[in-house]
């Protein structure tokens, strides 16, 4: 059966999505995620805002403001879901990991 488009995030969505909890433009996000990552993720224009378009599409962000070609965005309720959810399930691999390494070295 395929996975439901988002169910699962890549690293540049999960963090897209964290940059979206404020408002922000694209430029913004695109500065942010380097910044916030020590500059081990980065994110294309390309990339950046075909997932805009895709998560506005999916209702997990909106569009705030458009001035000209600047556009502002924001995490929506089912945006934070997912995010949050993202969150959960990475927590709960970093456990498995902890869990196994502590039983290796017992």
């Amino acid at each position: 059966m395929p996975r439901a488009k988002f169910q699962t995030l890549t690293e540049q969505m999960f963090y897209i999505l964290l940059c979206l909890n404020q408002e922000s433009c694209g430029m913004d996000v695109m500065d942010r995620i380097p910044a916030m990552t020590g500059g081990r993720v980065r994110v294309g224009p390309g990339t950046l805002y075909n997932l805009l378009e895709q998560f506005m599409e999916a209702g997990i962000i909106r569009e705030t403001q458009s001035e000209g070609r600047r556009r502002s965005y924001l995490l929506t309720e089912k945006g934070r879901e997912a995010l949050d959810g993202e969150y959960r399930r990475l927590s709960a691999q970093v456990a498995d990991y902890r869990r196994l390494i502590e039983k290796e070295s017992s």
